[in-house]
């Protein structure tokens, strides 16, 4: 039975692209993040969330409660030609706007959407908006949008901006796009409020994702920061996470990545400073908008009654921006018909609106630390991130769970603070059954254990968690098996030691593919290089 209307929570969800888990202030970082640290001060942090190591896989996951597959995005926004990978989400999914919307909720989103369809950037005027290849945020629940139905914008001068239905006109010189979903989304609070209905605001940041972008003013607060090289800079946030007691055990940090070279053989030191400098100057930014939001949230008297929730979408992405690569896809010129220098050139000063960078491997690194890999795979660098939960009228401050969870837990938790039943039907047609698992009694305080395993599958890397022990491997590599408890850098592989258990969760891993439509990522590759038209198929 739903909750009485008076006594339900306001619930914002907040999700950030591309930042990896040591990136916060409150994770050890020098990055400045007070206000997105007062939600660990003021409530709970989860010390072991995991994402889907991609953006699309993990929305279609955080929205619906489906694993990525289940949900219609096995890889990413291409039609691939089966249920599991057709690029949108899928018609007997529910999204949480549409569950709470039915409970009486005014539902709202600004941000980046990125689960209806392929859209290649450079191709805007020619984009199908709102068939049934391609729905918008409106067409799964939401009363009100204003954002990025695709992947990656220019932060100063996006190439479509969506309202609602409609497209947007943007300032070409007084533009931020980071600045601009929050001004929009406190805007739908205000309309919530006057409504007097309990809202529900998904607010889907593109920062910190590429392209390096940022007002100069952040950028100058990282002036000689990162001048003391990625290996300094890493090895100081795994420092500080250990004395600040933030992980379970006092695990050893991984090695640097073998594809970064020591910051002392690093060429162009001072470019590669730089760029990290607009990098934090990005989350700088974002944090402040989000301190314009609690603030709003407070002024308006409802602070307290809103349930708040704060996460990244994968792990630091070490995707090199190329010329060739994926900056082929996007726009090369500005609104006002500026020119744009493509691509990772070291002769340019990076964050400024007529450059369009990456922050690459190396700085990626030190975003992922202390663990391994990046988004794109699923060891724990490209599937962790801290999940900070604050609901003042409802849980003690200051707590830190350790407890492993998952982005399809998100939206059974939600359905339960909001007292809104997850739906059997929608639209004429059945509602798969939920994968995951509320995460309310460790939100309260108390003992919980997830009681399914946890799975991954992005591009042939794989994985499978029960418990403490985690089996997972690299497209066209044997698999590893890891003790979570002891060593979740993954740095001890015990493959070989326990034939029964890797047994076990070979068989586990290979039940879920199966019944979730995984295909074989070798099978996959030729048909997502034709519809991108890549060489490969990380650009």
């Amino acid at each position: 039975m739903n909750q009485d209307p008076a006594k339900r929570p306001n619930v914002i969800l907040v999700l950030v692209d591309d930042m990896g888990f040591a990136d916060l202030g409150c994770m050890g970082s020098e990055i400045r993040t007070p206000h997105i640290d007062s939600l660990a001060r003021n409530g709970v942090l989860l010390s072991a969330m995991y994402n889907c190591a991609r953006c699309c896989p993990t929305r279609a996951a955080l929205l619906t409660g489906l694993y990525p597959h289940k949900a219609g995005i096995g890889h990413m926004g291409a039609d691939l030609g089966t249920p599991a990978y057709q690029g949108h989400l899928r018609n007997d999914s529910a999204t949480v706007a549409e569950a709470l919307r039915l409970a009486g909720y005014r539902t709202c989103m600004a941000g980046k959407w990125h689960v209806g369809g392929d859209f290649m950037a450079r191709e805007a005027d020619s984009w199908r908006l709102g068939d049934l290849d391609h729905p918008t945020p409106r067409q799964r629940g939401f009363d009100r949008f204003y954002g990025i139905v695709d992947g990656v914008t220019h932060f100063f001068s996006p190439h479509c901006i969506l309202e609602d239905d409609s497209r947007a006109e943007v300032s070409p010189s007084d533009f931020y796009f980071t600045d601009a979903i929050t001004d929009r989304a406190i805007g739908m609070i205000d309309e919530s409020l006057e409504a007097r209905q309990p809202f529900f605001l998904y607010l889907a940041h593109a920062a910190p994702h590429w392209p390096l972008h940022a007002p100069e003013e952040d950028i100058a607060r990282y002036d000689g920061v990162y001048d003391c090289g990625w290996d300094a800079i890493r090895t100081a946030r795994h420092e500080e996470m250990l004395a600040r007691d933030l992980l379970l055990h006092r695990w050893a940090i991984s090695p640097r990545d073998e594809a970064a070279p020591p910051w002392d053989d690093a060429p162009h030191a001072d470019w590669e400073a730089a760029r990290m400098a607009v990098y934090a100057a990005m989350i700088d930014r974002m944090d402040q908008s989000i301190g314009r939001l609690l603030g709003h949230l407070k002024q308006r008297g409802v602070h307290d009654d809103t349930f708040i929730l704060f996460l990244s979408d994968n792990g630091g992405c070490a995707e090199f921006m190329a010329e060739d690569g994926w900056a082929k896809f996007m726009p090369d010129v500005t609104n006002d018909g500026r020119r744009i220098a493509m691509g990772n050139r070291p002769g340019l000063r990076p964050g400024g609106a007529l450059t369009y960078m990456s922050y690459d491997l190396p700085w990626a690194n030190v975003s992922n630390a202390p663990f391994r890999l990046f988004k794109h795979w699923v060891h724990e660098g490209g599937i962790s991130t801290p999940l900070l939960a604050q609901w003042p009228a409802r849980f003690r401050p200051g707590g830190i769970a350790h407890s492993p969870a998952h982005v399809v837990d998100l939206m059974p938790t939600i359905l339960e603070a909001a007292g809104a039943p997850y739906p059997s039907e929608l639209g004429g047609h059945a509602i798969q059954a939920c994968d995951g698992e509320s995460l309310m009694p460790l939100l309260d305080g108390r003992d919980w254990r997830r009681e399914q395993p946890i799975f991954w599958e992005h591009e042939g890397n794989c994985a499978v968690r029960v418990g403490d022990f985690k089996l997972v491997r690299r497209h066209g590599r044997d698999w590893e098996l890891y003790d979570m408890a002891a060593d979740r850098t993954e740095l001890n592989d015990l493959a070989g030691r326990n034939a029964p258990l890797e047994a076990d969760l070979k068989r586990a891993y290979g039940a879920w593919a199966e019944a979730c439509g995984v295909e074989e990522w070798s099978a996959l590759l030729p048909r997502l290089q034709a519809a991108w038209g890549l060489e490969d198929a990380h650009g």
